[in-house]
């Protein structure tokens, strides 16, 4: 049920309750950052948070809280790790070690009403600009260290400079809002919770370097989006914040919506221009820079969502107070979107320099069930996989670099220990390559190319020169592409094959995905975790269907030991099981124990197992009656092959006898194992040492 019900719900029920001093208000979506938990309500100035609430605790919520003072426990947030409930959402982990800067107003006010953002100091950073000089709004945010939070990290106070004294009888701003990283939502967040921010930040630049036009690019396909800033917009022109004389300064500005058709090659500034322009979004050679000539020749400012809403803060609190905040060559916060094999997704802001370690286990919550961490990427489709050595990394433009991996607009996919990482460079390359313009070779063939070679070691078609070939086409596509999109595209492949050499040779050499991902290497993920290769989901199967003796025989068929392993083994196999994606894993070491205890319950009335033929003329001795040589002779036995074990001590198991106490593992378990062996053909001396005195 959506949050659209629920508030409704909530407005019907205080208006049946009868009170008067209750309002209820919509807020930003994604507002408080913990997406896997909404619907989510916020009853202020307490700050109590509920989560997944649903129509059917309206009535609670209102009677309960609203009325009688009593907030309503059950609905609480809880620590994934202690399980206790959390009433506020200030103390939250999810919160601490965040620092909200261009996020402060999302979730705290209604995105449709501009009295809320005027409350919040809106517009305020306006007022202030417009008594200063434009250089002096350019040297404020030259001291501020604001550099582009769409990726490439540029100065933005030097940004605008270069426009303000390139020669153009017009100029444009322009905010660029075209999202399309898969599970990137950042900036449509921020539009959707705070479109005022945006529009303040795009006035005031739009001042600063002398433009009387401005657009929000944003894609057609984010309609709350798109509908809350037409809405901010005609608000903000009512109040006199947009349109002629601005405040009575004589500043004219104007700001129009241009909804993008959803190509993710429109991110780059250049093809941006040229969908504004009405014509294909291809981008072109630089320079000339945008700052120089853009929007129809003009010069032309592009900033992202999140470095635009910084603006009116910066203006606001002074260019020293946001400087103050991160390291020495990357100021202010960031903004991510944390998404993947995490306990808590989703916004997560966070001062430059944080080490990824905090972002990810500290304010994220770790990796859900007991799983390892295995590496992080960065940087939307075109950023780097960063491995788990590297976990105490800052976030910042040059450190990520030099791994490998990009900032980028902000996405954050963590990665666990069931993350194939071949798999991982042919996904976002996919992508990548299906959104190619195809305007420049390196780009348009070699993403191609990289992209065959990846989907050939992943069905278990890869070639031991296919290493090599990878890695020369995606240095040839970095260096020699057009655009951002190319240059970057490449750094899946590049930092998986830095870091992950090893899964790529187990790809090609052994055809085997380590992770148990690829479908065309596998049956399924359980059967190829499991060391003997049991064929775990016929005997599930079986035992489903009460064929619990066929289930017995399926096991053996791969592990003499069921009984014995149904006790003690460590079951790889359900931290694989695709089940737990969804709640629980299989409990298939127990369902394992249950065939093996219910053929011995029912020895007595099945058939007694034969002898295994013995079809070879050479005999085979073994030495060692344990686990190890107990398996070697069952199944050399099973193989036609006479065969007899000898053994040192005066019963068999090896370590399952004389190391595992009684209570895990009983004597009785094993003797029933070993006798079964003995049953099928296998000749076991005992007491007999294998030294210089013993012949055969």
């Amino acid at each position: 049920m959506g949050s659209g019900v629920v508030y409704e719900t909530l407005k019907a029920e205080v208006a049946r309750q009868g009170l008067r001093n209750a309002a209820i208000e919509i807020s930003g979506c994604h507002g408080h950052g913990l997406c896997e938990h909404g619907p989510s309500v916020t009853v202020e100035p307490e700050g109590i948070f509920y989560i997944h609430v649903q129509a059917e605790d309206a009535a609670e919520i209102v009677r309960s809280h609203l009325r009688d003072g009593k907030p309503v426990e059950r609905l609480f947030y809880r620590d994934p790790v202690t399980d206790k409930a959390i009433p506020y959402y200030s103390e939250i982990n999810f919160y601490k070690k965040q620092q909200r800067i261009i996020l402060h107003n999302c979730g705290r006010i209604n995105p449709e009403k501009i009295d809320h953002y005027i409350a919040q100091k809106g517009y305020r950073a306006l007022r202030k600009a417009l008594l200063m000089t434009p250089e002096q709004v350019i040297e404020e945010v030259n001291r501020s260290g604001l550099r582009g939070r769409g990726g490439a990290g540029f100065p933005t106070g030097r940004k605008w400079e270069f426009c303000r004294k390139a020669q153009g009888d017009k100029k444009y701003v322009i905010c660029n809002a075209d999202e399309g990283d898969p599970g990137a939502f950042m900036d449509r967040s921020i539009l959707e919770a705070d479109p005022h921010s945006v529009i303040e930040g795009l006035t005031i630049a739009g001042y600063a370097i002398g433009a009387t036009e401005g657009y929000i690019y944003v894609r057609a396909e984010y309609p709350l989006a798109v509908k809350r800033v037409l809405i901010a917009l005609e608000q903000a022109q009512e109040r006199g914040f947009l349109g002629k004389d601005i405040l009575s300064s004589g500043f004219d500005f104007t700001i129009y919506v241009k909804e993008g058709a959803g190509a993710f090659v429109c991110g780059e500034e250049t093809a941006l221009m040229a969908s504004i322009e009405s014509r294909r979004g291809m981008p072109r050679p630089r320079p000339p820079f945008p700052a120089e000539s853009g929007l129809e020749g003009k010069p032309t400012i592009i900033n992202n969502v999140k470095t635009l809403s910084s603006v009116p803060i910066i203006i606001d609190q002074g260019g020293n107070w946001f400087a103050s905040i991160g390291t020495e060559k990357s100021k202010g916060a960031a903004v991510f979107a944390l998404t993947g094999k995490i306990a808590n997704s989703g916004l997560v802001e966070v001062p430059m320099g944080t080490p990824l370690s905090t972002i990810i286990f500290d304010i994220g919550g770790g990796i859900p069930r007991g799983k390892q961490f295995k590496a992080v990427q960065t940087g939307g489709p075109s950023g780097g996989c960063i491995p788990a050595r590297f976990i105490d990394t800052p976030v910042e433009y040059e450190t990520l670099s030099q791994l490998g991996s990009i900032m980028g607009s902000g996405g954050m996919v963590v990665l666990d220990e069931t993350t194939c990482m071949v798999e991982v460079a042919r996904y976002f390359l996919s992508f990548t390559q299906a959104e190619s313009c195809g305007k420049c070779v390196p780009c348009r063939l070699g993403t191609k190319q990289m992209l065959e070679i990846l989907t050939r070691i992943t069905q278990g078609k890869g070639r031991e020169s296919d290493i090599d070939t990878l890695l020369n086409i995606a240095k040839t596509v970095k260096e020699c592409s057009l655009c951002g999109l190319g240059q970057t595209c490449p750094n899946p492949v590049l930092t998986t094959l830095n870091y992950f050499r090893d899964e790529y040779e187990v790809h090609i050499k052994e055809k085997r995905c380590p992770a148990a991902v690829c479908d065309a290497l596998m049956i399924s993920p359980c059967q190829h975790t499991c060391p003997v290769g049991i064929n775990i989901p016929k005997y599930v199967a079986h035992i489903a269907a009460c064929e619990y003796l066929e289930a017995i025989e399926t096991i053996r068929e791969r592990n003499p030991f069921p009984a014995i392993c149904g006790r003690i083994c460590h079951h790889p196999c359900e931290g694989r099981c695709r089940r737990g994606e969804l709640d629980e894993s299989v409990d298939i070491r127990a369902l394992k124990r249950f065939a093996a205890d219910w053929y011995f319950d029912h020895a007595s009335e099945l058939p007694e197992p034969v002898p295994f033929p013995k079809t070879k003329s050479q005999k085979i001795a073994v030495v060692g009656a344990g686990p190890c040589g107990l398996s070697c002779a069952y199944f050399l036995a099973q193989m036609g092959y006479p065969t007899m074990v000898f053994e040192v001590l005066p019963v068999g198991g090896g370590m399952l006898s004389v190391a595992i106490p009684d209570f895990r593992l009983s004597r009785e378990v094993i003797e029933k194992e070993i006798e079964y062996i003995i049953k099928c053909g296998v000749e076991i001396k005992f007491d007999t040492p294998v030294n210089v005195n013993f012949t055969v």
